[in-house]
């Protein structure tokens, strides 16, 4: 089976994927691997899941690790042919970043990352044994996290949690525990079908700390982390992209067929080309503390935009033809405008302006 084509980032004249061949080939069979699943996937999780469950923690790179292009060229690939397949490997990969960062060894099997607070809930942490240290067994959390995507089939999960005194801490917690309960079967989203998000109750269940307290969203991989999930809002536009390109070359395209063609090209080379240079920076060293949080706000909201404006500008340039006629056409459509709800909107740039003022002041 031959592989889809690459998304290469920052490359002139290969800024979406032309210029032909797939980096999964060269770069051995992880990526291939992962791939593969994501051509199978159909809107499915079920093959992201059985692969990354066969693939080693350490077999992909990190962001921060001198190869994060390669790595959000891998998401956006990976997007490029199913969001669904990516939004079960974005998690897992940062879930893998963040244990590595906080020199904390990933379980086998595939993770989660479950920080969301939304409408203030979040599970509580609690001493559960008495005497000093941090090892294994001596943290508990009971409570419930909303937002658990695939909570019944990863295995384990870095968690954010409110402590006694507190503050936010990180902890991994093993999801088959007894003391998990997942939500199940309340998802009736069309966008990510597939990807069960529903709320998970915690009842006295055994957690590792990850990092110190507040280290999970101090450290720079957190910026980093947010920044690798635009590059997969970035592959899922980049699916879109291709069925425009696919429908102006079945016919003799008319002015306003390849001005959208020309837009969206446009609008891609230029996030493209700014993905690349912020995965330079971050290798770099030069994306950590304020520098990172800006950077990923103003990237996270670009591409946000742009994704916005590619769907608007393929649906107009392609009517409805795809969108009843193409299953997989429609379902990415779909796919990404759930997905690019990750972005805040104004209150991400209101976070924004206010980093960019504090930045300006003497």
């Amino acid at each position: 089976m031959s592989l889809p084509r690459w998304v290469h980032l920052g490359h002139p004249g290969r800024a979406l994927d032309t210029g032909g061949g797939s980096r999964a080939g060269a770069d051995g069979a992880p990526s291939s691997c992962l791939m593969r699943a994501a051509t199978d996937s159909h809107g499915s999780a079920e093959p992201m899941l059985d692969a990354l469950g066969d693939l080693p923690p350490q077999a992909l790179p990190r962001p921060g690790g001198g190869n994060t292009r390669a790595l959000w060229e891998l998401l956006a690939s990976v997007a490029a042919v199913d969001l669904v397949a990516a939004r079960v490997l974005e998690p897992h990969l940062d879930a893998v970043a963040i244990l590595d960062q906080a020199g904390v060894p990933a379980p086998p099997g595939v993770l989660g990352v479950y920080a969301s607070e939304s409408g203030g809930q979040t599970p509580a942490a609690h001493r559960a044994l008495p005497g000093p240290g941090d090892g294994p067994g001596t943290w508990a959390l009971s409570g419930t996290k909303p937002w658990c995507s695939l909570a019944g089939r990863c295995s384990a999960a870095v968690v954010t949690a409110a402590l006694p005194d507190a503050g936010r801490r990180a902890f991994l917690v093993d999801l088959r525990h007894p003391g998990v309960r997942t939500g199940a079967g309340h998802w009736p989203a069309l966008g990510l079908a597939a990807i069960d998000s529903g709320a998970v109750t915690f009842e006295a269940v055994p957690a590792l700390p990850v990092g110190g307290p507040s280290w999970y969203l101090e450290r720079p991989g957190f910026a980093w982390g947010g920044m690798g999930v635009a590059a997969v809002w970035f592959g899922g536009a980049v699916h879109l992209y291709r069925t425009l390109e696919a429908s102006s070359a079945r016919r003799e395209p008319d002015q306003f067929a390849l001005a959208a063609l020309g837009r969206v090209d446009r609008l891609l080379a230029a996030v493209s080309a700014q993905l690349a240079a912020a995965a330079e920076a971050i290798d770099a060293g030069d994306l950590t503390g304020t520098a990172g949080e800006l950077e990923a706000y103003r990237l996270r909201g670009t591409v946000a935009q742009v994704c916005t404006e590619v769907i608007d500008v393929v649906g107009q340039a392609t009517g409805p033809g795809p969108l009843t006629g193409d299953a997989g056409h429609a379902r990415a459509v779909a796919d990404l405008q759930v997905y690019v709800r990750q972005h805040h909107a104004g209150r991400d740039d209101a976070r924004l302006g206010t980093l960019v003022l504090e930045a300006a002041r003497p």
